[in-house]
Order: structure tokens, then C-alpha cells, then sequence
């Protein structure tokens, strides 16, 4: 498909900065943008310290004028607030374990941000993920598939596209390596060329969850027992946000063997601790579910799975269930399955769908 007009989502750092150059490039008109989705003194950091600080638009700024192109902050913070922040409170409410990063892909990125470049006149958006996306003409199916460079693959992320999203978004740095990318950025002269990676999620950049959601909410997590598979109480724990599965330290408890989180009981507000191999489980349940290679899943098939960001893949099968839900058979045991995070299927290089996991089957 031929673009003509592209809004540009660009993060002030170094990969949307290359990825706005490359769609210049190609002679497509360009259009930045950068989402405001927060204000920083909101979540009580400083306005230089985060994704989407102050410092980021500035910086985004500065590179859209050294391309010459136009460029504006969009302010989605109502509804970034509504869509992602609060659905990160009631999950972790509920025992689960967020991801707000494909939670903002789905309901900002590729859905406000697309409807925001039609209002536009442009035609498409571009984004600085690694991943690919192709047509299919046999299946008549857009595609999307992994990036080249394996280490900074994020096609995980990106699995609740619908064919819509696929066909109006450009990814142009899935075939190109993250040193490439710095070295086209300081041939540019841009001023992000080394600008670190965020790694964090971006509206709790130092990773404490527990803080976090006591500053947003107001409210004081409440200490209740930790215990063990059997019930027994072996101590303590300082509010059940501030624990994920598979945890082991940070815990407290003096038990003279290595302890994990295995489960969290929101009813009970309990933290459940035992050994590791409590942690390992054979299958999962998912909900929510996206496919991108198909409507729908036609029965029984052989994948490879991811349960988290950085996973390797571990190869399974997956069923159909009722609701549009599927369960996922490993075909080993996988340790550490939470609820409230994603499980993406692949086939080869190509993602076929994902869901969210609500249960962790032994």
C-alpha cells in the first residue's frame, strides 16, 4: 500500500526520531506528534525524570524542526488516566499483574492516534517499534512478524493490532539492528542519538508498584499474613501490590529455605509463599484475545508461546474455548504464570494472536 500522509509518533527518543527520517525518506508527507499522557507532578516525579517527560517533548520538538516538519503534542491524558492507569489499579486490586505498555499500545497508539491522523487527512501512523508488518495476498490477511534484530524484538507487545491498525501503520525499523539505527540518528545530527532506552513502565519509572498506587489512590496497602500452601501464617507481608509471582526477595521472612510468591488472594488480601517448584504449571487460560493470522482459531494448533516480555518461546498447543477464550498446553511446565499479563502465540517469525492470562491451569 502507498502512504501519502503519515502522523508520526514521536517519543522524543532516538528510534521514532529515525523512524520519522526513514518515512521522510521515502517521500511520504510526515506530521509529528507526541502523546501527552500524563503530567509528571500527578504521579509525583519530576518533569525530566520519565517516558513522556517535558524533556521528551522538547526533545521531540527539536528533531521535528530539523526535519522540517510539522508538529504538535496531542493531550490524551484523560483518557490515558482512564484506559490504562486505572485499569493498572484494579488489576493489581484484583491480584493480577498489569501490563500497562499493551494496554497503551491497544487504546492509545493505534487507536487514538490513528483516528487523530485521519482527522488529518494523513493516511497512516508510524511508530519506532521493532517488528515487522507484511500483506499476505493469498491469505488477503495483513501480517505482523518479528523484527530482524532479534534483542530488541517488541512484536509481543503489539499483538492486539487489528488487521485496521496493520494496514494504516508503518514500522519502518523491524529490518534494521539497534547500532544501526544510532549510527543513522547521529549521521542525522539528532539530538537523541544516545539517548538512553526507558525501560521502566513509564509512569513509575523507579519500579515501585507498592508506591505508586499509595500516591494515586490515597489509600495505605494493607499488611496482612503471608502463608504457606497449606494455610499455615509464616509472617506479615506489606500489602499484597507490592508482590508479583515468582518473587523471592524483598520478601521478609526468615524461613531458612528459599521462598517465592506463588499466589495472591485478593478476597483475603493473603500472599502465598513456597518453594519453587510451586511455581511451575503445565497450561493457562486466556481472555480478551486478538488474532491477527486468522478470525478465529480453527481448532487444536501447534505454537510457540510467550507469558512474558523477554521469555523465550516455549512451544505448545493451543484450543479453542468457549467465549473466544483459549487455553494454552505447554509442553513443559513454565514457572511463574500470572494473571493479568499477556501470552503472545508465534509461529516461526510471524505472531498469530494473544490473549490475557486469567488463569493458570497445573
Amino acid at each position: 500500500m502507498q502512504h501519502k500522509g503519515a502522523l508520526i509518533a514521536m517519543s522524543g527518543g532516538v528510534d521514532s526520531s529515525v523512524a520519522a527520517w526513514l518515512t521522510q525518506q521515502q517521500g511520504c508527507r510526515c506530521y509529528g506528534a507526541t502523546m501527552r499522557l500524563y503530567d509528571n507532578e500527578s504521579i509525583g516525579q519530576c518533569g525530566y525524570h520519565t517516558c513522556c517527560s517535558q524533556q521528551d517533548i522538547e526533545d521531540a520538538a527539536e528533531v521535528a524542526f530539523r526535519l522540517d516538519i510539522l508538529y504538535e503534542v496531542l493531550d490524551y491524558t484523560e483518557e490515558f488516566r482512564r484506559e490504562v492507569m486505572e485499569k493498572f489499579v484494579r488489576v493489581y486490586a484484583a491480584g493480577g499483574t498489569p501490563n500497562p505498555c499493551i494496554d497503551c499500545n491497544r487504546t492509545m497508539k493505534f487507536s487514538r492516534l490513528l483516528a487523530a491522523a485521519r482527522a488529518k487527512g494523513l493516511d497512516c501512523i508510524v511508530t519506532g517499534h521493532y517488528a515487522r508488518i507484511q500483506y499476505d495476498p493469498a491469505r488477503g490477511r495483513w501480517l505482523l512478524k518479528k523484527a530482524l534484530d532479534a534483542a530488541k524484538d517488541q512484536s509481543y507487545v503489539l499483538y492486539a493490532m487489528t488487521q485496521d491498525q496493520l494496514a494504516h501503520t508503518l514500522l519502518p525499523l523491524g529490518t534494521l539492528h539497534k547500532t544501526e539505527v544510532r549510527v543513522l540518528a547521529q549521521q542525522q545530527g539528532f539530538c537523541n542519538a544516545r539517548k538512553h532506552d526507558s525501560q521502566d513502565i513509564c509512569f513509575v519509572p523507579d519500579g515501585d508498584y507498592g508506591a505508586f498506587l499509595e500516591q494515586y489512590t490515597g489509600r495505605r496497602l494493607a499488611p496482612r499474613p503471608f502463608i504457606d500452601p497449606d494455610g499455615r501464617v509464616l509472617g506479615q507481608h506489606q500489602g499484597m501490590a507490592r508482590y508479583t509471582i515468582g518473587q523471592r526477595k524483598g520478601l521478609g521472612l526468615a524461613l531458612g529455605r528459599p521462598a517465592y510468591v506463588c499466589a495472591k488472594d485478593p478476597a483475603r488480601n493473603t500472599v502465598t509463599v513456597g518453594p519453587e517448584q510451586a511455581l511451575y504449571t503445565r497450561g493457562l487460560v486466556a481472555e480478551d484475545v486478538n488474532w491477527i493470522a486468522f478470525d478465529a482459531l480453527p481448532g487444536p494448533l501447534r505454537v510457540t508461546a510467550r507469558t512474558r516480555y523477554r521469555q523465550a518461546e516455549q512451544p505448545a498447543t493451543v484450543y479453542p474455548e468457549l467465549g473466544g477464550r483459549l487455553r494454552l498446553e505447554f509442553d513443559a511446565p513454565q514457572r511463574a504464570i500470572a494473571p493479568g499479563q499477556a501470552v503472545v502465540l508465534y509461529s516461526g517469525d510471524e505472531v498469530l494472536g494473544g490473549g490475557t492470562i486469567v488463569q493458570a491451569l497445573p
